[in-house]
């Protein structure tokens, strides 16, 4: 493994390869060895690029020579340094995550207990994720085969269900859910950084983030039912009636998605670093019936909050950019 600047390795999984591009002497050379690191990989393998500015001119390269067959994701994005985990794809028929438990949303269960990321990093196989991770990947499939305890919402089968109803239920209750709870949990969230802040430093970010995913949920929220899912019930209209489709341009729909897609890792990166602060979720022995109550109410918005990122980003989306393609 290639050395990285002194305080600044990322985490990286078992044998995994860091390009330290600012180490390379010769400018031409830098872009070389990246895609010939990348020519060595197998499926479902990684490497990282550690670099002292955004090397996304590499990531269009690399779209340009091969396509859509590798990952692109950020550890670290400055200032100071970047850090990028490039993963090649596996087999196409190869399931994904997000299909896996869109086909039965039981198999969260499992997917937590690894801590794999079963929402935003949907679209990795298990191959993939468990290579980050540093985890056996026969551990999670011989998991994922066995009857799971503690289903996740009741075991309904969301991959059955029309593209505009599933669209309604997510608003009614996840929407509603966000609406409700997140002005508790922000409140509960100052008060107990103001008492317990001086003792355990580490509630003053968590109310930080508590704070932005406050205004960023409901930004989403009120973009996607107000933009987004009037667009998906326009096209799923269209499909069941044959009625007339009028594209505003090629892309428009597909940009709503990632757009949609993006602000989901935004929020699902400020709960899993909530997550990893909070010890997941571990009240200290002064912690007071406030602190054990707002730890209650993070983990209750935690599993709420990546249901309902699942439902939108492995099932609803996904559909949904197919159907309208269909309509074209």
């Amino acid at each position: 493994m290639n050395a990285t600047a002194a305080g600044n390795s990322p985490e990286t999984g078992e044998n995994e390869l860091v390009i330290n591009v600012p180490a390379i002497a010769d400018h031409r050379l830098k872009h070389a060895t990246i895609l010939k690191a990348f020519d060595n990989l197998k499926a479902g393998e990684s490497f990282i690029i550690h670099n002292d500015h955004d090397p996304k001119p590499v990531y269009y390269q690399l779209q340009g020579i091969h396509g859509d067959v590798f990952t692109w994701a950020y550890l670290q994005q400055g200032p100071q340094w970047w850090d990028i985990r490039v993963t090649r794809k596996g087999n196409e028929n190869e399931e994904t995550i997000g299909q896996i438990v869109a086909k039965d949303i039981s198999k969260i269960e499992v997917f937590k207990k690894f801590g794999i990321d079963f929402c935003c990093g949907g679209e990795k196989t298990i191959r993939e994720a468990c290579t980050e991770k540093g985890i056996d990947p026969k551990q999670v499939e011989q998991e994922l085969v066995q009857p799971v305890k503690g289903v996740t919402a009741a075991g309904l089968n969301f991959n059955e269900w029309d593209l505009d109803f599933l669209a309604d239920y997510v608003v009614n209750k996840h929407h509603k859910y966000i609406r409700k709870y997140m002005p508790e949990i922000k409140g509960y969230a100052a008060k107990v950084a103001k008492v317990h802040g001086g003792n355990h430093p580490e509630l003053l970010k968590i109310n930080e983030l508590v704070v932005k995913m406050d205004k960023e949920l409901h930004e989403h929220i009120a973009e996607e039912e107000n933009i987004l899912f009037p667009a998906i019930k326009e096209i799923v209209n269209a499909k069941n009636t044959n009625a007339p489709y009028a594209r505003k341009s090629d892309e428009h729909f597909k940009n709503l998605v990632t757009e949609s897609e993006s602000e989901h890792d935004s929020v699902g990166d400020a709960m899993k670093e909530i997550d990893k602060l909070s010890d997941h979720y571990t009240v200290p022995a002064d912690g007071c019936t406030s602190y054990k109550l707002l730890f209650k109410m993070l983990e209750e918005l935690e599993e709420d909050l990546f249901v309902h990122i699942h439902l939108e980003n492995n099932i609803l989306f996904p559909k949904s950019v197919e159907m309208e393609k269909s309509l074209l």
